[in-house]
């Protein structure tokens, strides 16, 4: 065979007509042969779309987002657009340091915007949009000033990211200053300072120097050493690999920290540098600033690089270098493990100037034991004194909520024992903590809740407290044998007793969100349930009447609004309680329609005990909303589907959970067909199973190691556990010391007990940890090596989370085409 001319020519040389003929059949059937084997190994394929009715949800409007003003007076309805296309989310990015970087805008290459505001006063309940804004614009960052008549936010445009300030009052948007800001990293580039009228900024070095460009000429080879100690590093993506890698991030990451008055005035405060992060101080008179400094790591993300921890007044004075932190590169093992020095350096929130942080008292090592893993200090301004020791802790630290010089809370964990504990203290004075709750943080059934925080004159949250200052407040789930309930609870602060002020209650499902006005006992909850969209409405949380609603967001899907859900509970074989949401075509009738085709779809999670992992975390009054990535498309497709059953992996005791962890997962997968197939909705062969990340991970271990299943869809996973050595998701232990835990759960040593076929999706940019991309192109390699029935799909430019139009589209069109012809119309 060759090509002449753009066409195939064969060419036979034979001497007798008998041999031709046998010739001519043999080239036939190697022709087709060929052409079938470059069918199998790559399809030339353009972007597809599932059929209409599934693509109009896909394509329905977004609920908007919702910010309050402090004084609850305003609050704002933030509109999201569609998604974007992919020439957008193939635009040039750099993936430096743990970070993905758009080099036009200096800002994230992938983040989320809104494109409109709509202001709504609470009070009369009139609203409008600021004049001034430009078409379609990118909003992010969006910041309430302290008292409440202005909102800063960034806006981004062709080349680079602006700073916006919205005036309530004048209701109007415009620029403040020429500059561009910095938006590399993913703490906030924008703060207000506390007396509404200045903001904190990390803009451009206008004068820097022009963009690095690579030498192709390299000067050597790059070299890591360890000269000895342990340094077990998870498995990190988008790192830093070269010099030239570290001269783009020193690059985009150099900038400076700056206040612009709301007039548009500039000042600078720090010097040139790479500021990972800021923070004014409650009086608004210093800047507490997060220094990034060389060398940079090649094994860690920026977070993990050297630091410096310094103060800076307003008039651009570096008042204190707190401390020098080198770079986390070497810690113990284990989840509960630290670094040593100070750690989580932050402004207490009730007091004008005052540092405060936490110092490890193990040297960072939880298995170390000591009757204190920690100890509080804090540090008041101006920093000529030492820092003086506060409290010291038995666990490790969780965070401080400051409430006033009497009182605040301050919580501590450990892991390994799902021990959590919430004490109080006295801040001002010298004295042990008092236990306020002390449990297992898996028991959701006696989960408390949190406390409510509010804005203070500073603009920073502290407890919520009574006007005697002798109260506090809870909001929690309120999980239950019967779903969550969702509450609000009031906490006496001398007795640490509660009293439960309001509760949700069916057929809603309503979240308090804030408290409005303690005095009047006005609460803003958001209320929803099967049938009818989250909205916000203000309620009397004494006589539980409404008193007004606020937002009136339509019905996203209206051809869902028949769907059926229903809240099961069955148990695995071992006795664990477990219990799923399941989802029915509307208008389905079972003595009419019979079984239905299935689509399971799940997430394992890992529990120490076998009582809180049968517990109800859900209710079966939520209303059905639908990210890009929900399996809940295909009921409209004809499927039931069984969303986020429990596949909880239990290891008591001494026992590790993934000791047991295929057992486990086929156990789970195993009660739940049961009980769907004995309500007589599902049709045993008929029964298709997938998931995302962790649940693409256990969608593949249940191909291989059951037969429950008629089909599998495997989206973004891992499946080679020797590819993440380090530990992953809760597996903490190493591959060296849990090897054949680590065989036993990488469903790539098992791919010759494959026997249904599975579909693979992968974003070829996917930046989460462990799940590289080669996992799913080495998985279907071993899955084609064995001759098991797989399709891979990578698409490009996509992360672990896929965002493009084009690339929604494709995912659902091929999980609808694999479902129909595997599970659907399976034969």
């Amino acid at each position: 065979f060759f090509y002449k001319k753009s066409k195939l020519v064969l060419y036979i040389k034979t001497k007798t007509e008998k041999m031709k003929k046998f010739n001519l059949v043999v080239a036939f059937v190697l022709l087709i042969a060929s052409y079938q084997n470059n069918i199998m190994a790559q399809e030339k394929l353009s972007y597809q779309k599932p059929p209409e009715h599934l693509a109009e949800l896909f394509e329905a409007p977004k609920t908007p987002g919702v910010s309050i003003n402090p004084q609850h007076t305003v609050m704002l309805l933030m509109e999201r657009p569609g998604f974007p296309s992919i020439e957008e989310v193939a635009q040039p990015e750099l993936r430096l340091a743990g970070l993905r970087i758009n080099p036009k805008t200096n800002g994230p290459s992938r983040s989320y915007s809104y494109n409109k505001i709509v202001v709504k006063d609470i009070n009369t309940l009139k609203s409008f949009e600021f004049v001034g804004l430009p078409k379609n614009p990118r909003i992010e960052n969006v910041s309430w000033s302290p008292d409440g008549t202005k909102i800063a936010f960034t806006l981004s445009v062709a080349n680079g990211v602006q700073l916006w300030m919205g005036d309530i009052s004048a209701k109007k948007a415009s620029r403040l200053g020429e500059f561009f800001i910095n938006d590399v990293f993913r703490s906030k580039p924008i703060q207000w300072l506390s007396d509404s009228k200045n903001i904190l900024v990390r803009v451009i070095d206008a004068k820097r120097s022009g963009v690095p460009t690579e030498n192709i000429v390299p000067d050597g080879p790059v070299i890591q050493s360890n000269t000895g100690g342990e340094a077990p590093v998870r498995t990190y993506q988008d790192l830093i690999k070269n010099k030239f890698g570290e001269e783009q991030f020193s690059y985009f990451a150099n900038g400076k920290i700056i206040s612009v008055s709301t007039d548009g005035k500039l000042k600078d405060i720090s010097d040139k540098g790479i500021f990972s992060s800021f923070s004014s101080s409650p009086d608004g008179k210093m800047v507490l600033i997060t220094r990034i400094t060389q060398p940079f790591s090649y094994i860690v993300p920026y977070s993990r690089f050297a630091q410096s921890i310094e103060v800076w007044d307003l008039d651009g004075k570096l008042v204190k270098i707190i401390a020098k932190i080198p770079a986390t590169e070497k810690l113990p093992k284990g989840f509960d493990a630290v670094r040593e020095g100070p750690r989580r350096i932050n402004w207490r929130a009730d007091a004008e100037a005052t540092l405060y942080y936490v110092q490890a008292l193990d040297g960072g090592n939880p298995k170390t034991e000591v009757e204190f893993r920690e100890q509080i200090f804090m540090w008041k301004a101006p920093f000529t004194n030492p820092a003086s020791a506060v409290v010291k802790l038995k666990l490790r630290y969780g965070g401080i909520t400051w409430g006033n010089s009497n009182f605040a809370t301050i919580s501590e964990y450990l892991r390994k024992t799902r021990r959590y504990i919430t004490s109080s203290f006295v801040p001002d004075k010298e004295g042990d903590l008092k236990t306020i709750f002390d449990l297992n943080y898996e028991d959701s059934y006696s989960d408390p809740g949190n406390f409510e925080v509010i804005r203070n004159k500073y603009g920073k949250y502290v407890l919520q407290m009574n006007k005697a200052q002798t109260k506090l407040y809870l909001t929690g789930s309120g999980a239950s044998p019967e779903g969550n309930k969702p509450f609000l609870d009031e906490f006496e602060m001398a007795t640490n007793k509660t009293k439960r002020l309001w509760q949700s209650k069916a057929p809603h499902y309503e979240f308090a969100s804030i408290i409005i006005d303690l005095n009047k006992y006005k609460l803003l909850i958001r209320r929803e349930s099967q049938s009818e969209v989250p909205n916000y409405f203000i309620v009397d949380y004494k006589k539980r009447k409404d008193l007004k609603q606020l937002t009136a967001f339509s019905h996203p899907y209206p051809s869902l609004k028949d769907v059926k859900s229903e809240f099961i509970q069955y148990e695995r074989k071992d006795g664990v309680k477990l219990n799923a949401k399941l989802y029915l075509p509307a208008g389905y009738d079972k003595a009419k329609d019979g079984t239905l085709p299935v689509l399971l779809w799940a997430y394992p999670q890992e529990f120490k005990s076998a009582s809180a992992a049968g517990q109800v975390t859900s209710s079966p009054y939520r209303f059905i909303r639908m990210s890009q990535h929900s399996p809940l498309y295909w009921v409209a497709d004809g499927f039931a589907v069984l969303d986020d059953p429990s596949f909880p992996i239990i290891g008591e005791g001494e026992e590790e959970p993934n000791d047991k962890f295929v057992e486990q997962l086929v156990s789970s997968a195993e009660a739940a067909i049961n009980k769907i197939v004995d309500m007589g909705v599902a049709d045993r062969a008929r029964i298709g199973v997938g998931g995302h990340s962790y649940g693409a991970f256990m969608t593949a271990n249940l191909l291989a190691h059951s037969d429950l299943f008629a089909a599998g869809i495997a989206r973004s996973g891992a499946y080679n556990r020797t590819l993440t050595p380090f530990g992953f998701q809760a597996e903490e232990r190493t591959f060296w010391e849990a090897q054949d835990v680590y065989f036993a759960m990488s469903p790539f040593m098992h791919a010759e007990k494959v026997n249904e076929p599975l579909l693979l999706i992968h974003g070829q940019a996917d930046n989460n940890s462990g799940t590289y991309p080669m996992q799913s192109e080495r998985y279907f390699a071993a899955l084609k090596g064995n001759g098991k029935v797989a399709r891979l799909v990578m698409l490009p430019h996509e992360s672990h989370g896929y965002s493009s139009y084009e690339s929604i589209m494709h995912m659902a069109w091929e999980m609808t085409e694999w479902l129909n012809k595997y599970v659907k119309n399976k034969k």
